[in-house]
C-alpha cells in the first residue's frame, strides 16, 4: 500500500512519490501568485475553461462589489458537460503560462472524448435498490431534455427556479439544466420544513418548483409532497415538477419529471452567459435565524470551482471523489457536483444516513466504488469514532489517497482517528476553510506542499490572502480573520434584494477588508481556525473563543464532541457552560469535576465551564456545523431561532429536558 506522506517531528509532508504525482508541489507558486494575483486567476481561467468570448477586464473593483473577467461569455453547463464530449485539443489545458503546475503529473491535454466515462454514481439509500452510473453523455442528454422543459414552462434568462430535492441525479440534471437556459438556481435542503422551503421561495419568487414525492432517510420514507403543499401557499410557484422517487401515484396537479424529460427534444442550445451574471442562489442562516440569499456569478465562480477541486484533492483521470455534503449546502455545489464535473472526473452522492443500515455503509461504499477522495466533516467522523472499530476492520480502503475535512474546526482527537483508521496512517488530510459566501476552499495545505497538521487549516489558497486582525482592523496574530483585495473569484456577488444587508454584514466593519466573522491565528506561519467571532465570550475582561474551550474538552477520552456557549453573569460578565456528547460509557458524577480539571490546567482556571450538560445530540446544520446560537437560545429561555435549517431538530427538546432536569 501506497504511502502518500511522511512524518517529520510534529508535521506531517507528502512523499517524493505523491510529489511527482501532484498538480502542485512546489511551493514558489505562492510567491508568483502573490506578486501578481489578477495575473495568475486570468491564466488559470484561460486554462480550465471554455470561453465563448474572451474578457474586457480581468478584474473591477467597486467595494463592496467587485468583478471578475469582465464581459467574457461562457456557458457553465457547456464547461460541465459539452466540451468533455469531444477530444480535447492540445490547446487546451495546457501549463506552460504556469511553471509551477506540473504537466506530466496528468490531465485531459490531447485526451479523448470522455462520453462513456462515468459523471456520477448515485447510490441510493435502500440496500435492495441498484446503483445508478451516468456517463458523461448519458447525464449531457438527460440535462439538454430536462433543459426544454424548462423553456416550455417559460422559465427565461435571469428568473429564480427552486429546487426541492434529496441527494438523487435528478438534483444534478435539474442544476445544470438551468444553467444551461441561463436560469438561477436555488436549491433547498430537503430536510428543511415546509417554513424553511416558504421562506426561500418568497425571497426568490421563484415561479417554478422542482421536488419529489417522497425520499428514504434511515429507512423511513419522509413526505416532501406534504411539505411542498403547505409551503407554495402564498408563493408566486405556478408549476410544480414533481420526481416519482418511491413509485407512488402522483397527483395530476403535478408535473411528471420523468413524463416531461421523455417528451422533451434532446438538445438544447446553451445560452451564453456573461461571466459576471449570477448562477445561483444559496441561503445562508443569518445571526437573527432569517436566512441570506447569498448570490454566486458564472465565470468567477466556474474558475474557483475548477481550480480548487483539481489542485486541493489532486483529481487524476481515473479518481473518484466522495463529497458527502447535501447539495442543499454550498459544499455539495462545489464539491460534490461542479467541482469534479469542471474538472472531467467521476463523483459519488449517497442518498442516505451514513449508519443506515448499520455503521459500515460508508466503509462499503469507498471500496466498492474504488473512492480515491473521501470528504466529509468532523460531526460525522466523530459519529464513527463513537461506533465499534468492527465495521472499519471489514474493508480495506486501500483506493483512498486523499482525505478532507470541512463544515468547522477539526479537533487533535478527531484529526489522528481519521488519519490512523480511515487513511492508514498513508493519506493527507485536507483541512479545508471556506464559506457559502467564498464557493470554495480558500484556506489550507495543498496536497503536494504541505504541511499536514492537527487543528492546522494551512496558508491561504494561492491567488488570495487572508490576514488576522484586532478589533481595530490592525493586523495581529490572532483576532478576526479578513480576506485582502483582490477578492476570490468565486466570492459572493451579494445578497440577493438586499443591498443594505450584504454591506453591513461583510463590509461594515473593517475598511476595504472581506470581513469573514470567523477568528483566526496564526501558528508557525500558518492559520488556524477558532470559530465564528459571535463565539467569542468575554470573561472578566478576558478574551475567550469557544473552540479552544471544546479543544480542551475534547482532548478527554471519553468525550466525543462538544460545544460551548457564554451566558451572562453579574460578576465576570459572561461565564462559559458546555454541552457534551459522551462515547460510550456510563455517566459518572466525577467525570463533570475531571473535565473542569482539564479546562483549568489547558486554559486556566478563567475558562472554567460554570455548568456542563450531557446530552445526547449537538444541533447542527447538514453540513455539520453545531448551532451552538440555538444552545444560547435555549440557556436564556427564549425561543431558539434558526431550528428549521437544523439536520437534526429533534435534539433540541432533549437538550431542553437535560437543562431543566
Amino acid at each position: 500500500m501506497k504511502h502518500y506522506i511522511l512524518k517529520k517531528g510534529d508535521k506531517y509532508w507528502p512523499s517524493k512519490e505523491f510529489k511527482k504525482s501532484a498538480w502542485v508541489s512546489d511551493e514558489r507558486i505562492y510567491k508568483q501568485a502573490e506578486k501578481a494575483p489578477v495575473k495568475f486567476w486570468a491564466e488559470l481561467a484561460k486554462q480550465g475553461l471554455s470561453w465563448e468570448k474572451p474578457w474586457k477586464k480581468t478584474y473591477i473593483e467597486k467595494l463592496p462589489y467587485f468583478w471578475w473577467f469582465k464581459k467574457g461569455k461562457l456557458n457553465f453547463s457547456y464547461n460541465c458537460l459539452d466540451r468533455h464530449l469531444i477530444p480535447q485539443p492540445s490547446s487546451i489545458n495546457t501549463f506552460s503560462n504556469n511553471k509551477f503546475i506540473n504537466p506530466s503529473s496528468g490531465g485531459r491535454e490531447g485526451k479523448d472524448s470522455l462520453k462513456n466515462k462515468t459523471a456520477l454514481i448515485w447510490i441510493p439509500e435502500p440496500v435492495n435498490e441498484k446503483t445508478i452510473k451516468l456517463t458523461y453523455q448519458e447525464l449531457y442528454e438527460k440535462v439538454n431534455r430536462f433543459a426544454n422543459v424548462l423553456k416550455k414552462f417559460n422559465v427565461k434568462k435571469g428568473e429564480v427556479v427552486a429546487i426541492y430535492l434529496p441527494l438523487i441525479p435528478e438534483t444534478l440534471i435539474s442544476m445544470l439544466a438551468c444553467a444551461r437556459i441561463g436560469a438561477i438556481h436555488s436549491v433547498v435542503f430537503s430536510a428543511f420544513s415546509s417554513d424553511a422551503l416558504n421562506t426561500r421561495l418568497t425571497d426568490g419568487e421563484a415561479k417554478v418548483l422542482i421536488t419529489a414525492d417522497r425520499y428514504y432517510r434511515k429507512g423511513k420514507i419522509e413526505n416532501l409532497q406534504e411539505k411542498v403543499d403547505r409551503a407554495v401557499k402564498g408563493t408566486k410557484v405556478k408549476k410544480i415538477i414533481m420526481v416519482n422517487r418511491i413509485k407512488n401515484k402522483v397527483s395530476k396537479k403535478y408535473f411528471s419529471f420523468e413524463k416531461e424529460i421523455e417528451k422533451a427534444e434532446p438538445y438544447c442550445k446553451p445560452e451564453i452567459m456573461n461571466s459576471e451574471d449570477p448562477l445561483f442562489i444559496i441561503y445562508t442562516s443569518g445571526t437573527t435565524g432569517k436566512p441570506k440569499g447569498v448570490v454566486h456569478d458564472t465565470g468567477g465562480y466556474a474558475v474557483q470551482a475548477y481550480w480548487t477541486t483539481k489542485l486541493n484533492f489532486n483529481l487524476h483521470d481515473d479518481d473518484v471523489i466522495w463529497c458527502t455534503a447535501d447539495v442543499g449546502w454550498i459544499t455539495g455545489h462545489t464539491y460534490a457536483f461542479y467541482g469534479p464535473l469542471l474538472t472531467g472526473n467521476t463523483t459519488l452522492i449517497y442518498e442516505g444516513a451514513f449508519d443506515f443500515p448499520n455503521q459500515e455503509r460508508c466503509w462499503k461504499i469507498i471500496d466498492e466504488n474504488k473512492v480515491s477522495v473521501f470528504y466529509t466533516a468532523p460531526t460525522a467522523l466523530r459519529m464513527f469514532m463513537k461506533s465499534d472499530d468492527k465495521y472499519l476492520k471489514k474493508y480495506k480502503l486501500n483506493s483512498l489517497k486523499i482525505l478532507g475535512t470541512v463544515g468547522e474546526p477539526i479537533d487533535k482527537n478527531t484529526w489522528e482517528w481519521y488519519f490512523k483508521k480511515i487513511g492508514k496512517s498513508r493519506c493527507p488530510i485536507i483541512d479545508t476553510w471556506w464559506q457559502t459566501e467564498t464557493g470554495g476552499t480558500l484556506i489550507n495545505a495543498l496536497p503536494g506542499i504541505g504541511p499536514f497538521i492537527p487543528t492546522i487549516a494551512g496558508r491561504s489558497f494561492p491567488g488570495t490572502k487572508h490576514i488576522i486582525v484586532n478589533e481595530k482592523g490592525k493586523k495581529s496574530k490572532k483576532g478576526f480573520l479578513v480576506q485582502l483585495s483582490p477578492f476570490a473569484p468565486g466570492m459572493l456577488h451579494g445578497i440577493w434584494k438586499n443591498h443594505k444587508k450584504y454591506k453591513e454584514t461583510y463590509w461594515g466593519k473593517f475598511k476595504n477588508k472581506y470581513d469573514t466573522s470567523d477568528g483566526a491565528l496564526i501558528k508557525e506561519g500558518l492559520i488556524r481556525i477558532t470559530g465564528r467571532t459571535d463565539d467569542v465570550m468575554k470573561v472578566a475582561g478576558h478574551r475567550l473563543s469557544t473552540a479552544e474551550l471544546e479543544d480542551a474538552i475534547d482532548e478527554n477520552k471519553n468525550v466525543n464532541e462538544s460545544a460551548v456557549v457564554p451566558i451572562a453573569d453579574e460578576i465576570k460578565g459572561q461565564t462559559p457552560v458546555a454541552f457534551v456528547v459522551l462515547k460510550k460509557i456510563r455517566l459518572s458524577p466525577e467525570l463533570e469535576v475531571q473535565l473542569k480539571k482539564q479546562v483549568d490546567k489547558k486554559i486556566g482556571p478563567i475558562a472554567r465551564p460554570s455548568k456542563i450538560y450531557f446530552v445526547n445530540d449537538l444541533p447542527k446544520t447538514r453540513s455539520g456545523k453545531i448551532m451552538r446560537r440555538i444552545l444560547k437560545d435555549i440557556l436564556n429561555k427564549e425561543k431558539p431561532q434558526g431550528i428549521m435549517t437544523l439536520f437534526n431538530p429533534e435534539c433540541v427538546e432533549d437538550i431542553k429536558r437535560v437543562i431543566e432536569s
